[in-house]
């Protein structure tokens, strides 16, 4: 998959730096979104992108919003996200297309006419056709629409709500997942979005806390505000190479002292046990992290790309009064999860 940003794409030549070079994309069939998540209601959008780009043989495209506009617009208010843009990329690779943009989210992108943002997909963009959702909305004060794209000139398909196999059909949505998964129901989630949810990330240097109390981790940049899920859980563990395939027992080849931890319940994976959350136990700054202990290793992890895939939810995030108290709270819940875990 191709990956462009806007601003490089609508750049007259002569604005580009002297590094980048212009692109000029192909004929493609569009469709236009957040795709936080890249959930079933998403995957059905992409499906009918991939039919109409094959039976008009044009390429496929998706443009995305870098930061979400609810992040532009209300920083403290906007809703976890539950996936950053390198996790989106590596889902919309894995689904079928071929060109993303990016399109950057600020007060310029926001002051488009819906006139002015027609003629970008039409005349800088080569789309030929859209897939858009029923309730589509864009440009400035959201004056433009699916009709507004069809008297410009443009073929619009309409993808109808999508809902799940419930009692009530509901509409499957980000927010959906999103509450399912700060309740710790992680079946339900993984329903809607069709696949184990995962947060993947680089183990950077944590405060080491961990370590003091016997329970070292790795500390998993987020690279987001916030998380959308909250709590202890036992995971699945794999290290990623640089086109995001897992590389074979990427996680145990440093391991010393024969302690090479937990099997997994996917191959070359490792179980760990997981606290997402803030920390409220250690007198820190409330910074969002993702902290995973894998019993039974000693292994260097830093510099790794690890992809954690969230298994079972234990209960949220507990404050204990002093490290004493911390430390047999951590080993009660890694206790607890090892055993879960030996019943998979």
């Amino acid at each position: 998959m191709n990956t462009y940003f806007l601003e490089q794409l609508i750049a007259s030549p002569n604005a580009l730096p002297a590094n980048i070079s212009p692109v000029d994309l192909a004929p493609c069939v569009l469709t236009i979104g957040n795709f936080d998540g890249v959930h079933l209601g998403h995957q059905a959008m992409l499906t009918q992108v991939r039919e109409i780009a094959q039976a008009q043989n044009l390429g496929s495209a998706v443009m995305i919003f870098e930061p979400q506009p609810r992040e532009f617009f209300a920083t403290a208010t906007a809703p976890a996200r539950l996936t950053n843009l390198a996790e989106k990329q590596a889902l919309l690779a894995e689904y079928g297309v071929e060109t993303l943009i990016v399109a950057g989210f600020d007060t310029d992108f926001r002051s488009l006419s819906a006139q002015a943002f027609a003629d970008i997909l039409a005349l800088r963009l080569n789309v030929q056709a859209l897939v858009l959702g029923d309730d589509f909305k864009f440009g400035h004060d959201r004056t433009g629409d699916s009709q507004f794209l069809r008297d410009y000139g443009l073929d619009v398909t309409n993808l109808h709500t999508v809902t799940d196999s419930s009692d009530n059909a509901a509409r499957i949505s980000s927010t959906r997942v999103r509450d399912m998964l700060l309740a710790g129901d992680i079946d339900a989630a993984n329903t809607l979005l069709g696949r184990d949810y995962a947060i993947t990330g680089l183990v950077v240097r944590g405060d080491q806390i961990g370590r003091t109390i016997d329970f070292p981790t790795a500390n998993i940049d987020l690279k987001r505000l916030k998380p959308a899920l909250h709590g202890i859980f036992g995971v699945d563990v794999v290290s990623l190479d640089d086109n995001g395939q897992i590389i074979p027992n990427g996680l145990t080849v440093n391991a010393v002292n024969g302690q090479t931890g937990i099997a997994g319940l996917r191959a070359d994976s490792l179980f760990g046990t997981a606290n997402v959350g803030t920390r409220p136990s250690v007198d820190k700054a409330h910074n969002w992290r993702l902290e995973v202990h894998f019993p039974e290793l000693k292994a260097d992890l830093y510099g790794l790309t690890l992809q954690v895939r969230f298994l079972h939810y234990l209960h949220g995030e507990r404050r204990y009064d002093g490290l004493e108290a911390l430390k047999t709270g951590i080993h009660n819940d890694v206790k607890e999860l090892i055993e879960w875990r030996a019943k998979q």
